[in-house]
């Protein structure tokens, strides 16, 4: 409930408005109409339509404007209930992250990292965003992950299987998510489970090939919407620049708690939770990806950034209590960029 209050609590700066504009008929919204009752049709022919579609969904697979029309068909058809929604499974990301937390790092280390992940800056883009949906289920992949490496035999696998699914659903949301896969390659390297990537694999695959045999392939989504973002994006913004505003983004987004975290990332049990996340910002930056709109593409990897801010300055010390300067800070500086800053979708 932290994270949710903290985050509605910003957006509502600006009114209704602050919650609904990620909701806007110019965003995923208003691709909406175009499933109607066939969300089969609608995949069949996303990626040969993308030109006809919001520049919000051209750069994503098909899953936010399927949740949204899901949603509707629920019956949840006003902008200020689906906005809502979206920012309570986006909140729901962070028991998953402090289970995560706990499960590597003991009760005390995720206690102390609670105020670091609940009063974050990125919260301001929580109740915006639709990234917020794959925060959530990329966190829950990433729990778990770790039950399976709890167990042994069929319940090991079938907790692998399921870490699995949440990441090839998560990839169906969003083309970056793919990457929090080595995050789970981490954590069966570090508890010598080697063999649950077998079963992880499977089980992200089976999502994609569904999707697939219901028309809509994954790589070749990728590729129109890396073809879309080559004609309208990438000859506007010099590659450099923006890669330089993009950590400047990031670094605003996870406040400065993400600066404790890179300097002691070698002393704490959750340096898996880094590794996919870190990978697919530097991947971004280097390949000339990040020109703009970082704060929600990265919005599912903001967290696992500053897990380390509360372990302990040499390795196997004593974790350090939670910092509430960092986190006085990060809070001060949401309020700023909510207050001065413009945060469309």
């Amino acid at each position: 409930m932290g994270l949710f209050a903290w985050a509605v609590s910003l957006a509502l700066v600006d009114g209704t408005d602050g919650l609904t504009r990620s909701l806007t008929p110019d965003s995923y919204l208003g691709d909406v109409n175009e499933v109607g009752d066939d969300p089969l049709e609608y995949l069949r022919t996303f990626t040969s339509r993308s030109a006809e579609h919001t520049t919000a969904t051209r750069g994503h697979p098909p899953g936010p404007v399927l949740l949204l029309w899901a949603l509707q068909r629920a019956g949840v058809t006003g902008h200020f209930g689906l906005a809502l929604i979206v920012t309570a499974i986006g909140a729901l990301s962070a028991p998953l992250v402090l289970g995560a937390v706990r499960d590597v790092s003991g009760e005390d280390v995720a206690r102390r990292y609670a105020p670091v992940l609940i009063l974050a800056p990125y919260a301001v883009w929580l109740a915006v965003s639709m990234d917020a949906v794959v925060l959530t289920i990329a966190a829950a992949m990433t729990l778990a992950g770790l039950r399976a490496t709890r167990n042994r035999a069929w319940r090991a696998a079938g907790w692998a299987i399921l870490a699995g699914l949440l990441l090839g659903v998560a990839a169906l949301f969003s083309y970056a998510a793919a990457w929090l896969g080595l995050s789970i390659v981490g954590i069966y390297f570090a508890r010598r489970r080697a063999a649950l990537n077998l079963f992880s694999g499977l089980g992200a695959l089976a999502p994609v090939l569904a999707a697939s045999a219901a028309g809509f392939g994954w790589t070749d989504g990728l590729g129109t919407a890396y073809a879309d973002f080559a004609k309208t994006i990438e000859p506007q913004r010099s590659a450099l620049w923006w890669g330089l505003i993009s950590i400047c983004a990031l670094l605003l987004a996870c406040g400065p708690a993400v600066y404790a975290s890179v300097r002691k990332v070698r002393n704490t049990p959750a340096w898996p939770f880094l590794l996919g996340a870190a990978s697919a910002v530097l991947f971004s930056i280097a390949a000339g990806l990040a020109r703009g709109g970082v704060e929600h593409a990265w919005l599912p990897f903001f967290p696992w950034l500053t897990v380390a801010a509360i372990a302990p300055e040499e390795q196997g010390g004593e974790p350090v209590e939670s910092p509430l300067l960092l986190v006085s800070v990060g809070a001060l500086t949401a309020i700023v960029i909510e207050a001065v800053l413009r945060t469309p979708w």
